[in-house]
């Protein structure tokens, strides 16, 4: 957690100075643990997309059977254009599926249909994680919007106010991103549990095919664990930037 001290004058430019520089840096190297996590997924996707699935049932095939086997009947699996846009759509209560997934025969097919499934899944018995970010989505999409305007605007006006409230604001509502991205966290690994566990115990897959797609989901549950670091180290930027301007 980032504290606000109070300091004497000398050491106060030293100690913010130090903060903002900080945070520079772990900018800098949450952007290349990012770059390399996502091309680590895109390697691990391509490889599994060129192993065929044992059982050859397509994506949109997975999907339906693990719906059905835990009685869920009032979600459609659908198509979507576009590469790794996969997701499940709560409000129109669809599994949208991907150019590379909805007709693939594939371990990567497999893994990514069972994991948007396992959103479902969390959707039907009402799993705590996903129904809060359901809340928050509408307040992140205008917080997100707005929120660095507010405190770029609030650090013009402390020239003329010496009043950093303005500022304080901005960052409450990118917080707002902050606590979006972490309770995201425990919503994307817990539906690839799901999904891991359902094709081992349906048999969809078993021994090395499940294994890869064990090993596709963890990258990309990976990438929202990069992105939850990214917007707490983004947070604390603006923190030490408004300090900084203080």
């Amino acid at each position: 957690m980032f504290h606000i001290l109070q300091v004497y004058p000398a050491t106060d430019g030293l100690l913010y100075g130090g903060s903002y520089n900080t945070a520079i840096i772990l900018m800098v190297i949450i952007a290349i643990a990012g770059a390399i996590v996502q091309m680590r997924l895109k390697a691990v996707t391509r490889r599994y997309s060129e192993c065929p699935s044992p059982n050859g049932m397509t994506g949109r095939e997975i999907a339906e059977k693990m719906l059905r086997d835990n009685g869920i009947y009032n979600v459609r699996v659908t198509h979507v254009s576009g590469h790794l846009t996969d997701h499940f759509n709560p409000q129109t209560m669809t599994v949208n599926l991907s150019d590379d997934v909805y007709s693939a025969r594939t371990i990567t097919a497999a893994a990514v249909a069972a994991h948007e499934c396992g959103h479902a899944v969390q959707h039907a018995t009402g799993y705590g994680p996903i129904k809060l970010r359901s809340q928050l989505v509408p307040i992140v999409n205008f917080s997100s919007r707005i929120a660095s305007w507010v405190i770029l605007l609030g650090i013009a006006l402390m020239a003329f106010t010496q009043s950093a409230t303005l500022c304080w604001v901005g960052i409450a509502l990118m917080a707002m991103s902050v606590l979006f991205a972490l309770v995201t966290l425990p919503v994307e690994y817990n539906a690839s549990q799901r999904a891991v566990a359902w094709l081992e115990g349906s048999g969809m897959l078993a021994d090395k095919e499940l294994d890869g797609a064990h090993e596709a989901l963890r990258w990309a549950a990976r990438t929202y664990l990069v992105a939850a670091i990214s917007s707490i180290v983004t947070l604390l930027y603006y923190v030490a930037l408004i300090n900084r301007r203080r």
